[in-house]
């Protein structure tokens, strides 16, 4: 069974990062590799988190003209990962273009998924960039749109899953970040909830970053979480 746990590899050095992964278990949780690390380490980074049996969530947001993210998520599939995203704000022609591009992979391919509002986004901020419906509205019709393209689901505060799940349906996947533990600050995440709430919530999969990144035994936290989730 896939955990629910993906742990966000937010570093700045590759040291860092794998002394991290060596003390986790890759039937405990996912990793994910954000824009920092790849740009840092690349492929090969990847490759080896791969080969250490981690389901990879490659966190890159692909954004662009619909052939250019195509061939970035062919890319992704290639590699192996597990997990990819989109915005979709990049439009419906967009997302298409990305599932289309890794269906060939049949029941190996991806989960994609895209990104609606970013969870560090507040409601001043969104109308900052000319969107001035509210934020959850926002996120609803874009988790829509994001269902109409074909695409598995999305990324999104525990707070928005439900009315996302009603929208979508129950099989649509919500992935959350922004989850802390109740002895963490809120750090740049506006849209925050601990583990065990969000699953409750309905999240399908979680994404902690400093909480484990930071802790002194990342390893006793990841089994706190797990815990702290089972059975609901």
């Amino acid at each position: 069974m896939t955990s629910k746990l993906i742990v966000a590899l937010d570093f700045d050095n590759e040291h860092d990062a794998l002394n991290l992964v060596e003390k986790l278990d890759p039937k405990s949780c996912g990793l994910k590799v954000g824009s920092e690390l790849f740009t840092l380490l690349g492929t090969n980074f990847v490759k080896q988190l791969i080969k250490r049996q981690f389901n990879v969530f490659l966190d890159l947001k692909f954004h662009d003209i619909p052939n250019t993210v195509a061939k970035a998520c062919k890319a992704g599939a290639d590699l192996g990962v597990w997990m990819m995203n989109v915005h979709a704000s990049g439009g419906m022609s967009m997302m298409q273009a990305a599932r289309k591009a890794i269906d060939s992979y049949g029941v190996n391919r991806p989960i994609l998924i895209a990104v609606t509002v970013l969870t560090s986004f507040n409601q001043n901020e969104l109308t900052a960039i000319g969107v001035t419906a509210p934020v959850i509205d926002q996120v609803k019709k874009l988790a829509i749109l994001t269902k109409e393209s074909g695409l598995d689901g999305v990324v999104s505060s525990a707070q928005e899953v439900k009315i996302i799940k009603s929208a979508c349906n129950d099989q649509f996947i919500t992935v959350t970040p922004g989850i802390r533990l109740a002895s963490n600050s809120n750090d740049d995440q506006s849209r925050v909830m601990s583990p065990r709430q969000a699953i409750e919530e309905g999240s399908d999969f979680l994404v902690v970053g400093r909480p484990i990144t930071q802790a002194i035994n990342p390893e006793l936290v990841v089994d706190e979480i797990l815990s702290s989730i089972q059975n609901i």
